[in-house]
């Protein structure tokens, strides 16, 4: 299974994780900012999306999977400890690395999380994603769009949304493996509990998007998160203005920071 990768500049290593249904490029948004400070910036294209080859089975999208991918793209490019940033299915994929292997990251930046182990694997929650996967299987990315319905945000945002929506989905090689990945991640679980969260030791931001913009990704299940990582600082934009997680420059002055503050 070939997954695409990029690997640009020098210095600090920092590993780049997208969300579900999104690529390399929805993380920094392009920003180079990153290279520009002396960081050697790694990013991928999760199995089944962008560029990458589809999982060897339809229900290899789980956590389990998605941590050795992250594995096996730092041990491939020797890189032992990285500072890891990553958004949604991303940001629970390094916590999930970071519990079980805390020697692979120098620091975490824990980018619109939104899994919450009390409210996990709902039936109405499935159903929903289940309907994602079905409309983007039989009817593109209309279909997924169509399924997706009112994305819930104030006027001035909602062309926005259904905008990132389409040019996210329009980047897949095989939409029928985002299809599977909508399916298997909402049944996996990153971690068990929130105490789970309390052994981390190492250097954290979390970056949390207000809900009137990004009700996907609820602010309270943020500060959760950051209330539960020992030390970790929570980064929002402020209320009314464009979501911190979706300016490239603004997040990757977040990660260069956190860097710092690991190689300290």
């Amino acid at each position: 299974m070939d997954l695409y990768v990029t690997d640009d500049g020098d210095g600090t290593p920092v590993v780049l994780l997208h969300g579900l249904t999104a690529t390399h490029r929805y993380v920094v948004m392009g920003s180079k900012a990153l290279e520009r400070s002396g960081h050697r910036v790694i990013a991928y294209d999760a199995r089944g999306h962008g560029r990458s080859d589809p999982a060897p089975d339809s229900e290899a999208y789980g956590y389990e999977d998605l941590r050795d991918d992250l594995v096996r793209i730092m041990d491939e490019r020797g890189i032992d400890r990285a500072v890891l940033a990553g958004a949604s299915m991303g940001a629970h994929t390094i916590l999930r690395l970071a519990l079980e292997a805390p020697e692979r990251a120098a620091g975490l930046v824990v980018v619109t999380p939104a899994y919450d182990p009390d409210d996990f694997g709902g039936e109405a929650s499935l159903a929903r994603w289940d309907a994602l996967a079905d409309g983007l299987r039989h009817g593109g990315v209309e279909g997924f769009i169509d399924a997706y319905g009112d994305p819930g945000v104030p006027d001035e945002w909602r062309e926005t949304v259904l905008k990132v929506i389409r040019q996210r989905l329009a980047a897949h090689e095989h939409p029928e493996a985002v299809a599977d990945a909508l399916r298997a991640v909402p049944r996996s679980r990153p971690f068990e509990a929130w105490s789970e969260l309390s052994e981390l030791e190492v250097p954290a931001v979390v970056v949390a998007s207000r809900d009137e913009a990004d009700p996907e990704h609820p602010y309270a299940v943020g500060e959760r998160y950051a209330e539960a990582i020992p030390g970790a600082e929570l980064r929002s934009e402020e209320p009314g203005a464009s979501p911190m997680a979706w300016q490239g420059s603004q997040l990757s002055a977040v990660i260069a920071e956190l860097g710092a503050r690991a190689e300290g």
